[in-house]
């Protein structure tokens, strides 16, 4: 087993402090009436939060010796679709909170109209990001980076997931179910952060199989891990409520498996992850770092 706490926090925080001086840079607040929108925009993406989707982003292309800028432009992409839809998941009309990130959601900092707009806009400056050729000479990299984001953000990826999350109080998930859900609504962001890794290398169709049963098995551990946070984690701990699941009716891993089964089936998913990565060395050490956090983690 690899010890991630120790091996996994200088990486943490090199990310955050890089991701967060972009952000800092790309929103430069106007000096014209556009100030809120930007103001509310940096409130969400600036400071907090875990940056694993980046980090996942920058050890998948570290895996295939990709130019650190361009897989920080790449990681910067999907951070701003990962807090766009945090703030869309926050509003009244969606989930209701009021904290995230141990801080005020966006709509109750500023306004709901507001949260919209920087919700939306981040959700284009992801696309831009990627489409800019500074990001990856090849045109056809490129397209292929944002046609899989958009996928995967959308009703067949992330939205769909939320959707499906939606109705869950009035509908009656079996196991199956609920892995489908969080399949769409977790997994699919992470399994393009490990695609885009290999779009950007270049990667042969054998590496990047590999790469998404990570993803996948990645993702489910992660979202197991989430459910027993939402149970025996703290406010204080997670930054945001917790047994908000129980209290809507909602089927979960935890509730449909057990603490300790769902405790198990994290783990042994995290191990075959960690399997998908045997064809590579050293080089893949801070992917299963990552994998081991997942499950370790109390945020």
């Amino acid at each position: 087993m690899v010890p991630s706490p120790v091996m996994l926090k200088p990486a943490l925080d090199a990310i955050g402090k890089a991701i967060d001086q972009r952000f800092d840079k790309l929103l430069a607040v106007p000096d014209d009436s556009r100030a809120r929108l930007y103001e509310a925009m940096r409130h969400a993406v600036i400071g907090g939060g875990k940056r694993m989707r980046p980090l996942l982003v920058v050890a998948a292309c570290d895996l295939f010796h990709v130019e650190r800028d361009r897989a920080l432009r790449v990681a910067l992409a999907i951070e701003c679709i990962h807090c766009y839809s945090l703030i869309h998941d926050d509003l009244p009309c969606m989930d209701d909170d009021d904290m995230r990130r141990g801080k005020p959601t966006v709509h109750k900092a500023f306004d709901e109209a507001t949260a919209v707009l920087a919700g939306d806009c981040l959700h284009d400056i992801a696309f831009e990001i990627l489409a800019d050729p500074a990001t990856h000479e090849d045109p056809f990299a490129r397209l292929e980076l944002v046609t899989e984001l958009a996928v995967q953000s959308g009703p067949a990826g992330m939205a769909g997931g939320q959707m499906m999350d939606l109705v869950a109080g009035d509908v009656t998930y079996d196991l199956a179910g609920i892995t489908r859900l969080q399949q769409l609504k977790t997994g699919a962001l992470i399994q393009w952060c490990l695609e885009a890794g290999a779009i950007m290398g270049r990667a042969s169709e054998g590496q990047r199989k590999a790469l998404r049963a990570y993803a996948r098995d990645l993702g489910l551990a992660f979202q197991i891990a989430d459910d027993l946070l939402d149970v025996e984690g703290t406010s204080a701990k997670t930054g945001k409520a917790v047994q908000k699941d129980a209290a809507a009716g909602k089927a979960t891993f935890v509730s449909l498996l057990g603490l300790e089964r769902a405790r198990a089936q994290a783990n042994a998913l995290i191990d075959q992850a960690i399997g998908h990565l045997s064809g590579h060395g050293p080089e893949a050490d801070l992917l299963r770092a990552i994998a081991r956090f997942a499950v370790e983690r109390d945020n």
